[in-house]
């Protein structure tokens, strides 16, 4: 009997002995192809020797120095290559430990930032329906992702959410996309309005939606208008790049395609591509500067953050994707894996819409294409396309509640960048076989 507490007690997952490449390996030799990186995670696979080379050297020197006494090399580092591709005004690192801390980190700030300059009535932040920005009180509170927030709603902070950005169910047969993106967007001034302007702090969201909804990206112009926004009324503007950042689209920076940079933004993941934990919140020169200029103290802090073999990791991370162009790949492999799975789904009865962004895809089921109707919830057919995607090696990212929390199934795709083009078929084979079967 294991004393772990898994996530589903009563299922204990195979237990994982290796990983070599976009593989991983169970302890009976069993190899699984991971078409999501976990949870979108595992960006270079598994085992690369570069990464793994600068964790062991990092901790030849130190491993652990605590950030109320010291800083390290591979922090400042790390600070300066991130920062030196980062759009608009980024111009400061917090590092951290994942991405629900991250999100935290910003949304604190946020209302501090506030405080510095005087403006204590900005408490409200406003958030989109559908959304998932991480489990710890603060980001669930933001999240839209009904089937999280629940359960623990009485301990929720209040925040505010609006329609998501989802063009496949929201827009209208008569609208374009870019008029649809418009008319989303402006829900967010009608909730400033609503709930005054001067007592809302932040708007945060995710550029390409991850988890809740599979890989929908932003109608045309709709991150603009929402930057424009913010703007006019002084909120400020976080992004969520957990999941859709560095890389995942083809970008390092998902909202370097929309052409809108954030005031905060959270990062992870992708980050350290699992080889260490780390995240990070990406904070804007006004924003910092305030800081400065007021209490010269941000009041937060985990025991963690800045941890430097955390950094090494994830400025190994960054160097590997920097210097093996690996950016250029993934917009080419992303090209492919759409192709392929348009090829094999593209006319599938039970397949609604196939969506996103470089390496980061997703499949939104039905059960009715025409009417996209959606499959009864209680059949879980996300929950059994899991099992047989495992079944026949294949590791994916199935979830259900992807209209509103209850109905509507997808999948997620999340591939490493060093996928190729038998990776792509193998991954688009073993995939139709297990929605099929799960189906049937």
């Amino acid at each position: 009997m294991s004393h772990v507490f898994y996530r589903h007690p009563l299922h204990a997952p195979p237990l994982v002995a290796g990983g070599e490449g976009p593989y991983l390996i169970d302890a009976d030799g069993k190899r699984y192809l991971d078409a999501s990186g976990g949870a979108a995670v595992s960006c270079l696979g598994h085992g690369h020797p570069m990464v793994t080379r600068a964790i062991k050297d990092q901790l030849d020197h130190i491993a652990f120095a605590h950030t109320a006494f010291f800083t390290s090399e591979p922090a400042e580092a790390l600070a300066d290559l991130l920062i030196e591709q980062a759009p608009g005004d980024l111009s400061h690192v917090y590092f951290l430990s994942g991405g629900s801390e991250a999100v935290e980190a910003c949304l604190k700030l946020a209302r501090q930032y506030f405080l510095e300059i005087g403006q204590p009535r900005r408490r409200r932040v406003i958030a989109r329906r559908q959304s998932y920005h991480g489990n710890t009180l603060g980001a669930l509170a933001a999240g839209g992702n009904i089937w999280r927030r629940e359960p623990f709603a009485p301990l929720l902070m209040e925040a505010h959410h609006i329609a998501p950005c989802y063009a496949y169910r929201e827009r209208r047969p008569d609208e374009t996309d870019a008029a649809y993106g418009l008319r989303a967007a402006d829900e967010l001034e009608a909730e400033i309005q609503e709930l005054g302007p001067e007592t809302v702090a932040a708007f945060i969201c995710e550029p390409v939606v991850g988890a809740t909804s599979g890989a929908v990206p932003p109608a045309p112009g709709y991150l603009a208008r929402i930057r424009e926004i913010c703007d006019r009324h002084g909120v400020l503007l976080i992004l969520d790049e957990v999941m859709c950042g560095m890389g995942r689209t083809g970008t390092l920076y998902a909202c370097e395609q929309d052409d809108v940079a954030p005031d905060l933004m959270s990062i992870a993941k992708g980050l350290g591509a699992g080889y260490q934990p780390i995240g990070a919140m990406l904070v804007a020169r006004k924003v910092f500067d305030a800081v400065v200029a007021g209490s010269g103290f941000f009041q937060h802090g985990h025991t963690y953050m800045g941890h430097p073999t955390a950094c090494a990791a994830g400025l190994a991370v960054q160097r590997v994707i920097r210097d093996d162009h690996l950016l250029a790949i993934v917009r080419a492999q992303g090209e492919h894996l759409n192709a392929a799975l348009t090829e094999r789904f593209g006319e599938h009865p039970n397949i609604g819409d196939i969506r996103g962004r470089g390496l980061f895809r997703g499949l939104e089921l039905v059960a009715d294409r025409a009417t996209k109707e959606p499959l009864d919830p209680a059949r879980e057919v996300h929950k059994k396309i899991k099992s047989e995607a495992m079944a026949r090696g294949l590791i994916c990212y199935p979830m259900g509640g992807t209209i509103d929390g209850q109905r509507g199934n997808h999948v997620l795709l999340a591939p490493p960048f060093i996928i190729n083009e038998t990776h792509v078929e193998e991954l688009v084979d073993k995939l139709g076989e297990a929605i099929d079967a799960a189906l049937s």
